[in-house]
């Protein structure tokens, strides 16, 4: 059986732990010398995990609390744009001319070819030619 990871949940945890003692097998943590063998050792392994639960409910709710307070003082989260309006009408006016290549104009920018495309999507070549206006 895989031993449980840091990505696992507690819940997970939990049923792994009850589903060896089912199976007449005990679990014993060697870091935190918890053994399910004896009903003390269940006891403890059990407010352990009951401890844990609560504390990640803690950590929820005073982060989205945190967020809704950062919200309330108009902050907004997550990275900053790459790019603002005017870069990406300039980028689409380049992008017009079927001379440009988008890789060019990352590189001019300092942006990725992704991140032209998330912005400006595929920018279809002018119809104009040059001169004939």
């Amino acid at each position: 059986m895989q031993s449980p990871s840091e990505n696992d949940s507690l819940p997970d945890l939990v049923q792994i732990v009850a589903d060896l003692e089912r199976q007449g097998v005990g679990f014993q943590s060697l870091t935190e010398k918890i053994e399910t063998g004896s009903a003390a050792g269940k006891l403890v392994f059990h407010v352990f995990a009951a401890l844990a639960e609560f504390e990640r409910g803690l950590i929820r709710e005073r982060t989205q609390a945190g967020l809704a307070a950062a919200r309330a003082r108009g902050r907004a989260g997550g990275r900053k744009p790459k790019l603002d309006a005017k870069q990406i009408r300039q980028i689409k006016v380049l992008l017009r001319d079927p001379n440009t290549s988008v890789a060019e104009v990352a590189r001019d920018y300092g942006v990725s070819r992704t991140t032209i495309y998330k912005y400006c999507g595929v920018v279809p070549p002018s119809e104009l030619i040059e001169g004939t206006t």
